[in-house]
């Protein structure tokens, strides 16, 4: 199954971006304040951030991943809970879920994103020196 990570890769590549997300967890979309909406370099930062399901913080940049083993069930219930910690109503967690499930799955797998509002860009990873 592929899902969306948090990720430093390609942080940097833009003035204002920001990793306050643990390596590797599961992130979502959370939806943007008023300020977000408008601009995606509002200083609140959710309008270009992903959120952590377990720091509860958000990230810049985005891993499409393939997750062997992880079930959707899995996964709605571990948004389920994260939505419920945070405040977000955790019977949307089945329409999120579904939701992620079908974006990532547009995506190859070790793509890095970064979102501006409702637009999602893939990120190009520089190449290794020599």
């Amino acid at each position: 199954m592929k899902l969306l990570v948090a990720t430093s890769k390609t942080q940097g590549a833009r003035e204002n971006d920001f990793n306050h997300c643990i390596e590797g967890e599961l992130i979502w979309i959370a939806p943007c304040c008023e300020d977000g909406e408008e601009s995606p370099d509002s200083e609140c930062g959710c309008g270009r951030s992903f959120a952590g399901l377990n720091s509860h913080h958000g990230t810049t940049t985005a891993l499409v991943v393939e997750l062997p083993g992880f079930t959707c069930s899995d996964y709605t219930e571990a948004l389920r809970s994260s939505m419920a910690a945070q405040g977000w109503p955790p019977d949307a967690a089945d329409e999120v879920a579904a939701g992620l499930l079908s974006f990532a799955f547009g995506w190859e797998v070790g793509t890095v994103l970064e979102r501006r509002y409702d637009l999602f860009i893939e990120r190009l990873v520089p190449a290794s020196p020599g």
